[in-house]
């Protein structure tokens, strides 16, 4: 059998001779598109929709002319659309990464100002003393012992009301773990030196 009663015969709904063209173009038709999608699983995807457009088409085919340029112009087309369709589909997955991030930052900004509106009512909830050594030493980063001279307290009341002041937000963010690391921190102290704390 040759290309030309290959044909004719596949015309006929002849199986045997689809199986002969597909033996004879297969391999070199898979090696052809892999030449462009350097992916040998994809290529043989494309090349056997290729052979099923060729059956489904059987009754155009010319019996004078080889399937040849038939199945390498219907199997680059197939790449092609291939590439046009991972186009959309990346461009799909960056547009609803992109949502996601805005979507994610509205939360964090949300979730932020919450976070402030928290502390703001922390901080007004502390004893005017305790409210004021905060401020003096996290705010405008005053060391222990020069807020203990400048408030007429000894430094362990500092310490005291520090403690006091990181117990309330530990209560008021225990479901918060975030603001909970940060804060332990924060106040961390160092044993000795009570005097490096800014």
């Amino acid at each position: 059998m040759n290309e030309s009663e290959a044909v004719r015969a596949l015309k006929e709904d002849d199986k045997a001779a689809f199986g002969y063209l597909f033996r004879c173009y297969y391999d070199r038709l898979v090696a052809y598109i892999t030449t462009y999608s350097q992916d040998k699983v994809l290529s043989e995807d494309i090349v056997q929709q290729a052979f099923i457009n060729l059956w489904e088409d059987r009754m155009k085919l010319d019996p004078e002319r080889s399937p040849k340029n038939y199945l390498y112009t219907i199997a680059r087309n197939r790449y092609i659309d291939s590439v046009k369709k991972e186009k959309k589909y990346n461009k799909l997955l960056d547009e609803l990464w992109e949502k996601a991030l805005q979507e994610r930052t509205a939360e964090d900004s949300e979730q932020l100002e919450r976070r402030a509106e928290r502390i703001k009512k922390v901080m007004e909830s502390l004893p005017p003393k305790c409210r004021e050594i905060i401020r003096l030493n996290k705010m405008e980063g005053i060391k222990y012992k020069d807020i203990a001279v400048q408030m007429d307290i000894s430094v362990k009341t500092v310490e005291s009301q520090m403690r006091i002041a990181f117990q309330k937000i530990r209560e008021a963010f225990k479901d918060d773990h975030l603001v909970i690391f940060i804060m332990s921190r924060i106040f961390r102290k160092k044993r000795g030196s009570t005097s490096e704390k800014v």
